[in-house]
């Protein structure tokens, strides 16, 4: 069996995408490791750190089960030196064998410093993990374009793309080719009024329609300007985000792996704190995956 199947294998087809999963307040060390418990037993295979997330936020979660992969979705290559990032990977894979992958991006102009030749500086970054003796197939990359679709291909485990549409994974998944994986993440807004349900998910697309990297990657799939303005046209709202009732979400999650995802990482909006723990829509969203 290739390394990419078996990471494919032990993520199965779902995962959950959530910020507050990597809180490092000491005093959330129980809730945390609950609710991964929880997601194991509700048969999530992964879960997917946001924010800037390292190996380090994993730990809770990965004490706390038995068989859950956790996967940071993404650390910054800006904010972590690449020997930090392969020593702590080291310690939690001798600790956690096979269940902490990690993911790496290239984060955004606006919110880095340092952000020049973003491409250049993830060749390097991989370079430098390569020499630390970091196996490329416990690796991921937050790949949009074609460029580093490639490098996914080439020197990961396959890709994490965030913030896609389905038309974005079948031309992932051409670049990829069969054997790599692709795992886009995808938003869920378990709410059945049309109104309620966009105004929710506009809310949540603000941020990332001021970030170049998501608008550039929109205007890359055939939207226009108009899509971005305004929050964001119903057509954009649509393709990124599984709104509605039960048979309505299962459906548009069906189309990503449709499109050739191995597995998805859904991230629940519901209009709370961005670093909430969403456990009941998680019970709802595990019940209509069944």
């Amino acid at each position: 069996m290739s390394t990419a199947s078996t990471l494919k294998d032990s993520i199965g087809r779902y995962g959950i995408w959530n910020i507050g999963l990597r809180a490092e307040d000491p005093s959330r060390r129980g809730e945390l490791a609950e609710a991964a418990a929880e997601l194991e037993e509700l048969d999530f295979g992964a879960v997917w750190l946001g924010g800037s997330s390292a190996a380090r936020h994993a730990v809770p979660l990965l004490e706390a089960t038995g068989t859950l992969t956790v996967g940071t979705s993404i650390q910054s290559i800006w904010q972590y030196d690449a020997q930090e990032s392969a020593a702590a990977f080291a310690e939690v894979d001798a600790a956690h064998p096979g269940r902490f992958v990690l993911g790496l991006g290239v984060s955004h102009a606006k919110l880095a410093e340092q952000y020049r030749r973003p491409y250049s500086a993830l060749v390097a970054y991989l370079d430098a993990l390569d020499a630390a003796g970091v196996p490329a197939n416990r690796r991921v990359l937050a790949a949009l374009g074609p460029k580093t679709l490639e490098l996914s291909r080439d020197r990961a485990a396959g890709a994490v793309p965030y913030l896609v549409t389905a038309e974005h994974t079948a031309r992932a998944r051409e670049i990829l080719g069969e054997g790599p994986l692709l795992a886009p993440e995808l938003k869920v807004v378990l709410e059945p009024d049309p109104s309620r349900a966009r105004s929710l998910a506009r809310d949540t697309l603000a941020m990332y329609l001021a970030l170049p990297n998501y608008t550039d990657n929109f205007l890359r799939l055939g939207f226009t300007e108009d899509d971005l303005a305004d929050g964001g046209s119903d057509r954009l709202v649509d393709a990124v985000f599984a709104w509605g009732d039960e048979n309505r979400v299962r459906d548009r999650i069906d189309t990503f792996h449709q499109a050739g995802a191995d597995h998805v990482a859904l991230q629940i909006v519901a209009g709370g704190e961005r670093e909430s723990l969403p456990r009941e829509e998680w019970r709802r969203l595990a019940h209509l995956l069944k």
